[in-house]
């Protein structure tokens, strides 16, 4: 099973793929590692991001999409893009495709009970990867 791991930073929504298949994780090469929003936000941009992330979940025949969960307030609030990202990622109409939201404190204790099995710097991905490789992982980890 292949899960999308995402970060919402910004207009961008950063990507990991992760495999789980009998037991042993694999990194499928991905030609894309981020898809963004134009910088108009209007309703036609959100459908262009929407029906790309769609076209990109099919490629690769993701059947989960595990997104970190932002906070709607505080110091650490997300952004008003990153949530209408969110939301046009989570109303794909794949019925295939299982989207879930990853709160900070499952993914806690998702890693605290199965640590990451291999050190993110031996992975070969991207610096700015990390967050969506971690929730591409608890998505497969997490009951």
């Amino acid at each position: 099973m292949i899960v999308c791991g995402v970060e919402l930073t910004g207009s961008d929504a950063v990507v990991c793929l992760l495999n789980l298949d009998r037991g042993q994780f694999s990194l499928p090469e991905c030609k894309v590692r981020k898809l963004s929003l134009s910088k108009n936000h209007t309703g036609e941009d959100l459908k262009q991001f929407q029906n790309a992330f769609a076209q990109l979940m099919g490629e690769y025949e993701v059947t989960r999409v595990a997104i970190k969960e932002r906070m709607p307030k505080g110091k650490f609030a997300g952004g008003a893009i990153s949530f209408k990202l969110e939301a046009a990622i989570q109303l794909i109409d794949a019925i295939e495709l299982e989207v879930r939201l990853l709160p900070p404190a499952l993914i806690k204790s998702t890693l605290a009970a199965n640590p990451l099995p291999i050190a993110f710097a031996e992975t070969g991905l991207k610096a700015f990867q990390e967050t969506a490789f971690t929730a591409a992982y608890v998505g497969h980890m997490a009951k």
